[in-house]
């Protein structure tokens, strides 16, 4: 498997040959990179890293810490812990930067850096292409014997996480409590096992079952919160007669829900509902991704407000979000992002706002779905040979289609009265990404199939 660069990390699998996979020596070299440019901007003092559960992330942090401290950078580790309680560490830290070391969606075998500005933020696409030209060309200076790094330590930073969330107006604990919701929770035996159960204690949930709890990092299931993948978790929330479930992704930034009756709520949904409930509580602009469900911007227009649609990646939609000035945001895999506590996807405060909106809502999960637009969407993926080109792939396809609404900001979308189809190459896997949306999943399925066979 390829070593995929990007402008917002590194990523591929453990072990093989360094610059095909995700060895030893790229994590050191990324690392002195990224290290290297916080230096460079006048900062890199102090950087906070953390990392999910997965078997290789041990081996990965060492290598990471010591190669800030051979920058002579200082180091806050964060052990075991969130992807969103990384970067508002950062800021509670006042540190110059931060490395989440996760893979999140993918495979047991994954693994990645993920990078952060001094703001807890995703870095920029100009400062990404800045680290890999200076990882490409080695150009970094390790420090002298008394000018290494220190390394620390930092503790209860989930705690702190859980109670920035309970601070929040939007989250009301009293509704929940009042509830006495009985949930089953797939932690995917990474970090969540630690977050989720603490928030859900500190929500009033009482009788929360969880399973895959164990950190490991031999993921018990494809980790993806897909429906495909949840088969375990529909069948837990049926055995226990549990009011819903609950789907973290390994780091903890996607969020999904399983109905009383087993079906799936949704992953595009989780940011539809929430945002239905924000917006209940506070009038402003939405924003989501270009591959993201048509109910966001139905439901914000229903509640009189501007809908807005950004490029695919969180560093894209919060660039959008600032702009804008949204309330509330994120993509919808699951993405949940609320500015008032901090501009990342974030699977603890989505879980919170969901239930404050479920516990106001007079009947089941499967009833709170029907509230909302129904769309129906077919998500495939096309595994891309060294030798194929994306944009011949993309020229192709709108031709096809050469008659209807275009939009290439990020691959090809094409806007039909019935619905949309998103093609675009993918951020994290050497493949091509196929979305589409329609009306029926019928018709889903079939704007998929059409253009497949184009290519």
């Amino acid at each position: 498997m390829s070593l995929i660069k990007s402008i917002s990390g590194i990523r591929g699998t453990i072990g093989g040959k360094p610059g095909v996979n995700f060895t030893p020596v790229d994590i050191v070299k990324f690392t002195a990179a990224y290290g290297s440019w916080l230096l460079e901007k006048g900062k890199g003092k102090k950087v906070v890293v953390g990392r999910d559960g997965r078997m290789s992330g041990s081996m990965v942090n060492h290598l990471v810490v010591n190669t800030l401290l051979g920058l002579g950078i200082d180091v806050l580790d964060a052990g075991l812990s969130t992807t969103p309680t990384v970067e508002m560490a950062v800021v509670w830290e006042q540190a110059d930067g931060g490395i989440i070391i996760t893979a999140s969606h993918n495979p047991m075998q994954w693994n990645a850096l993920k990078l952060l500005n001094n703001h807890g933020e995703f870095i920029s696409a100009e400062d990404g292409l800045n680290i890999l030209e200076k990882a490409a060309n080695e150009r970094f200076e390790f420090a002298n014997v008394n000018t290494l790094g220190k390394s620390f330590q930092i503790n209860g930073l989930i705690d702190k996480h859980v109670e920035s969330i309970l601070k929040l107006n939007y989250v009301d604990k009293a509704a929940i409590g009042k509830k006495q919701f009985k949930v089953v929770v797939d932690v995917i035996n990474s970090t969540g096992a630690i977050a989720i159960p603490q928030l859900l204690e500190s929500l009033g949930v009482e009788n929360a079952i969880i399973i895959n709890s164990e950190i490991t990092g031999n993921f018990a299931h494809n980790p993806e919160p897909l429906p495909e993948h949840l088969t375990q978790l529909y069948e837990a929330v049926k055995l226990h007669n549990a009011d819903f479930g609950i789907s973290v992704d390994p780091d903890v930034d996607r969020l999904c829900f399983v109905c009383e009756d087993g079906t799936f709520f949704g992953e595009e949904y989780t940011l539809v509902a929430v945002a239905n409930y924000v917006l209940q509580l506070k009038k402003g602009s939405t924003v989501s991704n270009l591959s993201s469900s048509r109910a966001l911007r139905d439901v914000t227009r229903e509640h009189g407000c501007n809908y807005y649609a950004a490029a695919v990646g969180e560093v894209n939609v919060v660039k959008k979000m600032k702009e804008v000035n949204a309330v509330i945001g994120g993509e919808g895999n699951g993405g949940i992002i609320l500015p008032e506590l901090h501009y990342g996807r974030d699977a603890l405060v989505g879980v919170a706002l969901f239930l404050s909106a479920l516990a106001k809502f007079e009947g089941t999960i499967s009833a709170f779905r029907k509230t909302f637009p129904d769309y129906h969407m077919a998500k495939k993926k096309v595994d891309l040979a060294a030798d194929v080109q994306i944009t011949d792939i993309l020229a192709k396809v709108r031709s096809a289609y050469a008659d209807e609404k275009i939009n290439t900001e990020d691959g090809l979308k094409i806007d039909l009265e019935e619905g949309w189809i998103h093609l675009r190459a993918s951020n994290t896997e050497p493949i091509i990404r196929i979305y589409t949306e329609a009306t029926t999943k019928e018709t889903a399925e079939q704007f998929a199939n059409d253009v497949m066979n184009i290519f």
